[in-house]
């Protein structure tokens, strides 16, 4: 890690302080390490934030340091019950309307990535959409057909890498100077955002995701997403074919055309948890400048598909019992589940999670999303890790990201989005169905595999305890040196006897 890293966290926490960042967070909800630092960062604050309260330059500061800011930019303007809405409507611009490279770059990139097939691109557009990595040209094929080329953006990889640094850099600080932090796991946090860009830096890997996802949802209603064209496809180029919508913010436009915008949010609400619950594959950036809306059917228009989430089936049991759990009002069941999946320490209790769980949701039932404060709910969930020394578990982190993302679009869309009544159909079904017959064999069949997998490394592992034991052989006539060699082959065998045993009485379970 060297010494630009630490240089480019400095310049950016100044830039930020000074653009009115820390001036967003609801400072009495914070625990009191992280009121300090807001305390301290304001003091660097442009003397006009301090007097109106106004940060417009913010959006020009995220787009100044660099592509990951931008991300976090994308995030927050989806949350005006969080930042206000005078900062939402500010980062909004960051979401598909940001400065585009040199057009008169264009033609050159296409030919170094797609080769000869360039020349079949014709009616090459000027952007229509240009985000933190990548911009949008319409085109047309040969046959007239309309299609999508996504182009990534010059020196965007190596501007992911120096900011992937940085945030690697103030990770370890934060876990090295403040110990508090340590449960949240900083660095490993970072790691999943860092083989994240990764992959959304690969074209190809996004062309898969779109591919792979389009298998999962071909027989859904209510959510459509485009089709690769491969052909046109390369790491740094990416070609589908058009869809058409309109943009999911503009509710003057979605009103005009007759769009049903609480049918809308529930398609969204719904389809996300279908995805995530159901397939363990989901949409992972759905801001909406990514998000269209068709006014005919009230479907759902997705693009952009460079970040995916994937959660096993532990983790999407874990998510939907969550889910259920709140919409059922059961926070022992919520209580426990964050137990068994290891978010809480096993000394802790039970019982007192659950009341603090319930101090937490019952006060969000019966209530318009319009009158919850997120930032006052986030500051309670904080103070509550913290209480049950919780874990971070690096591998939902995509996925709640997302659902804070896909929770406000459709705020925005529905104000008044009752958000349990909408998840109950998609969480309640796959619970109820987890719980019969069928996730009992499912069950059964995930124990089994991992049974026959054990097994398959048993005799690698009696060729590796035979190896080491020979090395004992030293001196054979020593008497101790035998019974050694007995109790430890002893001990061994017994310990595969043991396993045995334990892998029947599971698949028996």
């Amino acid at each position: 890690m060297g010494l630009g890293a630490y240089f480019r966290l400095a310049r950016a926490g100044f830039v930020l302080a000074r653009e009115g960042a820390l001036s967003i967070a609801d400072n009495e909800a914070l625990p009191p390490v992280m009121k300090f630092g807001v305390r301290v960062g304001r003091l660097f604050e442009r003397g006009e934030v301090r007097r109106t309260g106004k940060i417009e330059r913010l959006t020009r500061a995220l787009n100044r340091l660099g592509p990951t800011y931008v991300k976090l930019g994308q995030t927050l303007a989806t949350r005006p019950d969080i930042v206000g809405p005078a900062v939402a409507a500010d980062l909004a611009v960051l979401q598909d309307a940001m400065e585009p490279f040199d057009d008169k770059l264009v033609p050159g990139l296409l030919a170094e990535a797609i080769g000869s097939r360039a020349a079949e691109l014709a009616e090459i557009s000027p952007p229509v959409a240009a985000a933190s990595i990548a911009q949008v040209h319409h085109a047309r094929l040969p046959d007239g057909t309309k299609v999508a080329v996504k182009i990534l953006r010059p020196g965007v990889r190596r501007r992911f890498a120096d900011d992937i640094e940085s945030q690697y850099a103030g990770a370890r600080l934060a876990e090295t100077f403040v110990p508090k932090l340590r449960r949240l796991r900083p660095v490993d946090v970072v790691a999943t955002l860092d083989r994240s860009a990764r992959i959304e830096l690969d074209l190809r890997m996004e062309a898969a995701s779109i591919s792979e996802f389009h298998d999962n949802i071909k027989d859904d209603k209510g959510f459509v997403i485009p089709r690769v064209l491969w052909d046109y496809t390369s790491d740094t180029v990416l070609t589908t074919t058009w869809v058409e919508g309109i943009p999911i913010r503009d509710n003057a436009a979605l009103d005009a055309a007759g769009a049903d915008r609480k049918a809308l949010a529930r398609n969204l609400m719904q389809s996300f948890l279908r995805h995530a619950v159901r397939d363990g594959f989901f949409h992972a950036d759905l801001h909406p400048g990514n998000l269209f809306a068709n006014p005919r059917t009230n479907d759902i228009v997705a693009v952009d598909f460079g970040i995916m989430g994937r959660i096993t089936r532990r983790e999407r049991r874990f998510l939907a019992e969550i889910l259920y759990g709140f919409i059922s009002r059961d926070y022992r069941l919520i209580a426990q589940r964050h137990f068994d999946i290891g978010y809480v320490p096993r000394h802790q209790s039970v019982d007192e999670f659950a009341l603090a769980l319930r101090a937490i949701g019952e006060p969000q039932h019966g209530r318009r999303v319009s009158d919850i404060s997120m930032a006052k709910v986030l500051g309670q969930l904080f103070a509550t890790t913290e209480l049950f020394e919780m874990q971070t578990r690096p591998e939902l982190i995509l996925l709640q990201k997302s659902m804070v993302l896909v929770e406000g679009v459709a705020r925005s869309l529905d104000p008044e989005l009752d958000i349990w009544t909408i998840s109950e159909p998609i969480v309640g079904d796959w619970v109820r169905r987890e719980a019969g017959p069928l996730g009992r064999l499912e069950d059964l069949k995930d124990h089994f595999d991992t049974a026959v997998e054990t097994l398959g490394r048993l005799p690698a592992i009696v060729n590796k305890a035979e190896v080491a034991l020979d090395d004992y052989e030293r001196d054979k006539h020593a008497p101790t040196r035998r019974f050694n060699r007995f109790m430890i082959l002893t001990g061994f065998w017994l310990g595969v006897v043991v396993l045995l045993v334990a892998l029947w009485r599971l698949l028996e379970s």
